[in-house]
């Protein structure tokens, strides 16, 4: 049984959280699209982030983990248009004056304030720009604003990505609620990606860290649609615990709960992302199974699933299984040739190493939709692993020619 319900309003779904978006014209070719965006609690929050592993990492990571160390966290502040990445000491200055700014004008320490970045790498800020824009930013903050917020945080999205919940508790409900962008340069570790996560939820920043942590290992480093992985990933979550219920204990059935709500958001929006994916068709489950140790079916399900090989014949509709077994046997993962087993949507392509009797127009049929699953059982062992990823047509070439 479904232990929560789908609720509107994204990042401003939960109590005590407000949203906001301001046109700054940040990219040169935007002339009109509103690009910049505010979430702030209006009661004292905890914050927990996790960010790329990229060793290159934007100003706004860097700036946003030192600021998460405070004890306390107000608002986070997003722009599209320019990543504020590879821009040296003047761009960590930047990424600071930005925060300092914006904590100036809601009244609060500056390290509760952090920085989210998403656009060209390279490029410096236009911090005169954006900071004369705070002001009309915090003006704007309304329990209305969450969709206005997400879209103005697109780069090649083709749709804002919002989603939130609502659970009961004992003691009454609670809410969580998310924004997040992504569409290309999309690999685990992050997915490149930003998403802010809101929650009414009372609990400690310990806590609230943990099941992040978790969730984000269950949803967006489960997604790739190109290989790449981003200098600017981020995922931020603020608890405010203005649903006025129980203090949330690790362990607890409440802390339960609210895992299943949070993984619930993090999970479709990282969906959604898929979805959304640069020059995309299909929506592809890779699933591995039987593998030696979870190392080991990681390994395998993200080598088939970053393949440009076999996304590319995903996207003629063709169920290449050699691609998929040549993929298992390069990612460094011992493997039995003689033991695998391959199924497209339970068809079996793949019967101990070599082809199956199944017709080709079965399988043909099976790849032919835009959402499928491959399964790769290695028969070594129990662990196994799910990657969410996609085709790639010849439109992410096109996207991707020019910026």
């Amino acid at each position: 049984m479904t232990k929560w319900k789908l609720v509107k309003g994204g990042v401003t779904a939960a109590k005590g959280f407000r949203a906001s978006a301001v046109f700054v014209g940040i990219k040169a070719a935007n002339k009109d699209r509103e690009d910049m965006a505010l979430v702030a609690s209006e009661v004292p929050a905890v914050g927990a982030g996790v960010f790329t592993t990229n060793r290159v990492k934007a100003a706004p990571v860097r700036v946003s983990r030192a600021h998460l160390r405070s004890p306390h966290s107000c608002a986070v502040l997003l722009n599209s248009g320019n990543a504020n990445a590879c821009t040296g000491p003047c761009g960590i200055a930047a990424a600071k004056a930005l925060a300092a700014s914006m904590a100036e004008v809601l009244h609060c320490g500056v390290r509760r304030v952090m920085v989210c970045s998403t656009g060209r790498i390279g490029v410096p800020l236009p911090l005169e720009k954006m900071t004369d824009k705070l002001p009309e930013l915090a003006a704007r903050l309304s329990t209305s604003g969450g969709a206005a917020a997400a879209k103005a945080i697109m780069t090649s999205d083709t749709y804002a990505k919002e989603y939130a919940v609502e659970v009961k508790l004992p003691g009454g409900s609670l809410r969580v609620g998310g924004m997040a962008k992504g569409a290309g340069m999309i690999d685990p570790n992050m997915a490149t990606m930003l998403c802010v996560i809101t929650t009414d939820a009372k609990l400690s920043k310990g806590t609230l860290q943990n099941a992040l942590h978790h969730a984000v290992e269950r949803s967006f480093n489960r997604i790739t649609i190109d290989g790449d992985m981003s200098t600017n990933d981020t995922v931020l979550a603020l608890a405010n615990g203005a649903s006025g219920g129980v203090s949330i204990k690790n362990g607890s059935p409440e802390y339960a709960l609210f895992t299943d709500a949070l993984n619930e958001v993090c999970t479709r929006l990282a969906f959604m992302i898929v979805r959304d994916g640069e020059g995309v068709s299909k929506f592809v489950t890779v699933q591995v199974r039987g593998a030696s140790s979870l190392q080991a079916a990681r390994k395998v399900a993200e080598a088939v699933a970053n393949s440009t090989l076999v996304k590319c014949a995903w996207a003629g509709n063709d169920p290449n299984w050699g691609r998929i077994l040549d993929a298992a046997g390069y990612c460094g993962v011992r493997i039995r040739e003689e033991l695998v087993d391959i199924y497209y949507d339970g068809v079996a392509a793949v019967r101990g190493g070599t082809a199956a009797p199944t017709p080709k127009d079965k399988l043909v049929k099976a790849v032919s939709g835009d959402k499928f699953t491959v399964t790769i059982d290695l028969h070594q062992g129990k662990a196994f692993y799910t990657v969410y990823t996609t085709d790639l047509t010849e439109k992410y070439v096109e996207l991707n020619l020019s910026e």
